[in-house]
């Protein structure tokens, strides 16, 4: 949804219900990683890196898997750093990875964006942060202006470690907030109260860390619409640049630690809902701008800027105004893009340190990409982007005939009828129902859902 069109977000709640525990990807991809194709050949990787095009501008990820505490809800790939031995390992593994991969470019690539996810990056020592911030240096031109991005613990997070980050030139910090209630911190076992998330956005941003962005979470156990909102009014007057505003993904088949939550505690599709919506709004009428599905930005963050101008974009970082085609990932679980295609690195630590070291690309799945994964995957992201799309001019963008979405129409008109979108010809327009539902519109277009046994969040 468009920033000037928002003033009330106004759904209706029984649509809300219907669909809310529908399961739904949340397309940070096309198609997404459950779809990857197994033992994806190191040379098809290899090729794609060398025909990169010098010229364009790519950004980097680096995955920090380690965490100093355990948290119930997560469902990150993670590793507890009970001894820091491991994690020394991870770096002199992680350099030699960069070496690897710089290496197969057809030159030195000038890279716009540098983001650090886990995990908990800031589980690192500043020294060993240090030491990968200046290694990506030395491999690539890493632009003045280049956006360096953090995520951290706000727990244990060391005034050395934030002295650091102002000294290596990160300019963004995203902050785990989740939820301030204190039942609920202890449901998910992750006990922090607000004024320590506001000593450590205060002393982020005299160090030079200026650009603060909130996590939280809505749908969590002995969470209740009072609490999320409450937790939004005091994240508020912290006035963070960016506030993510998450749905709790329940997939304790995947993530063994979140076996802890008792499900009884969980709240109800319909408190779910309620939940989404009222915090949502709280965030809006406290003057942020709604991004896409689930992001909000004060109206002078770039993010905020992108979306008014129809630049938003959508990575596995989530909504970004960063256009690059390309996203170099690096460490365990790590995925990437090139024009061609994704790849993930293996997804065990001591597989990947150990194909790292007998001196191969650590990728384990991968997919690439045909011309109607590109169609498909342009639509999908202006659906999740911009809550509209032309299919026929999508469909012109990518050589495809007019109409060639005609055998998805019946279930445009059924999500017509429940009223999530308005068809104008080809042109559809997500409702301000539909605009909480973008996973379920998008779904439309995805031909690989019916491929696969993967299993998914649900989509409120």
């Amino acid at each position: 949804m468009r920033p000037e069109a928002q003033t009330r977000l106004s759904p209706d709640r029984s649509t809300l219900a219907l669909y809310a525990r529908r399961a739904a990807p949340r397309y940070t991809s096309y198609p997404t990683a459950p779809h990857f194709t197994k033992a994806f050949p190191e040379a098809v990787y290899r090729d794609w890196l060398a025909g990169l095009d010098p010229a364009d501008a790519i950004s980097l990820y680096a995955h920090i898997p380690f965490c100093k505490q355990m948290c119930w809800y997560c469902g990150c790939n993670m590793k507890l750093a009970a001894r820091y031995a491991p994690v020394t390992s991870y770096v002199d593994s992680l350099i030699a990875e960069i070496d690897l991969v710089a290496a197969e470019l057809p030159e030195r690539m000038t890279a716009a964006h540098l983001h650090f996810g886990g995990g908990t990056p800031t589980a690192l020592e500043p020294d060993d942060l240090a030491r990968i911030v200046t290694h990506f240096r030395e491999k690539f031109d890493i632009t003045a202006a280049a956006e360096l991005a953090i995520e951290t613990d706000p727990r244990t997070i060391t005034d050395a470690m934030i002295s650091r980050l102002g000294a290596l030139g990160f300019t963004r910090a995203s902050l785990g907030v989740q939820e301030f209630d204190p039942r609920v911190q202890a449901a998910i076992n992750r006990v922090q109260p607000a004024a320590l998330v506001q000593a450590v956005t205060e002393k982020l941003r005299a160090a030079g860390v200026t650009a603060i962005n909130f996590d939280l979470i809505y749908g969590l156990p002995q969470q209740t619409e009072a609490a999320i909102c409450k937790t939004v009014a005091e994240c508020i007057e912290m006035r963070p640049d960016r506030i993510a505003l998450f749905g709790y993904a329940h997939v304790p088949w995947m993530a063994k630690n979140q076996r802890m939550i008792d499900e009884e505690a969980l709240p109800s599709g319909n408190e779910r809902a309620a939940q989404a919506l009222a915090s949502a709004q709280a965030l809006v009428d406290g003057g942020y701008v709604q991004i896409g599905l689930d992001h909000f930005a004060l109206p002078t963050d770039p993010l905020a800027r992108a979306a008014a101008e129809g630049r938003l974009h959508r990575n596995f970082q989530g909504y970004t105004d960063d256009a690059a085609d390309c996203l170099l990932g690096f460490g365990v679980t790590a995925i990437g893009r090139t024009p061609f295609g994704y790849v993930q690195n293996e997804t065990e630590t001591g597989a990947w340190a150990r194909t790292v070291a007998a001196g191969k690309l650590p990728v384990s799945k991968g997919h690439a990409l045909s011309l109607e994964d590109m169609l498909r995957g342009y639509v999908i992201e202006r659906i999740m982007c911009d809550g509209t799309v032309d299919l026929d001019d999508a469909g012109r963008q990518f050589c495809f005939d007019a109409d060639w979405w005609d055998k998805e129409a019946p279930t445009l008109d059924i999500l017509q009828r429940d009223g999530l979108l308005l068809r104008d010809g080809a042109r559809i327009n997500l409702t301000p129902e539909g605009a909480k539902l973008s996973r379920v519109v998008a779904m439309t277009f995805d031909t690989y859902l019916a491929r696969g046994q993967a299993r998914h969040s649900v989509a409120v």
